[in-house]
């Protein structure tokens, strides 16, 4: 078996991006690291994702893909917040999802199951 367990961001600035992904993704902080300016972010499914302050990558084929429960509910929960959104959730080239950028501009895919079944088909 393999699979994902943790992955290095680099970010321009790591409370930023720590409040950000806690408030805005959901993930929670597992630990932090303030004289390497680095924070371990870990979502629901025991990902951790360390963001530590360096030279941020511009790339926009650079995007993560984040199962919700519903991007519909999630979009309009955020969007009553005033976080802004590429798109909100609509067809797309690959699949039904809502994008966004993250503070140093990562793209972000939001998409739930059953809107992928049920409206993102090919």
């Amino acid at each position: 078996m393999a699979r994902l367990d943790h992955m290095s961001l680099p970010v321009s600035d790591w409370k930023r991006s720590r409040d950000w992904w806690r408030d805005v993704l959901g993930f929670k902080v597992e630990f932090e690291i303030p004289d390497r300016a680095t924070v371990a972010m870990v979502d629901e499914a025991d990902l951790t994702v360390f963001l530590e302050e360096g030279e941020v990558i511009t790339n926009t084929a650079l995007g993560f893909t984040i199962q919700v429960d519903d991007v519909e509910a999630r979009h309009a929960e955020l969007a009553a917040k005033s976080v802004a959104f590429v798109h909100p959730p609509m067809k797309v080239f690959w699949g039904y999802g809502a994008e966004l950028n993250d503070p140093d501009g990562y793209r972000l895919y939001l998409w739930d199951e059953v809107s992928m079944r049920e409206k993102g088909g090919g």
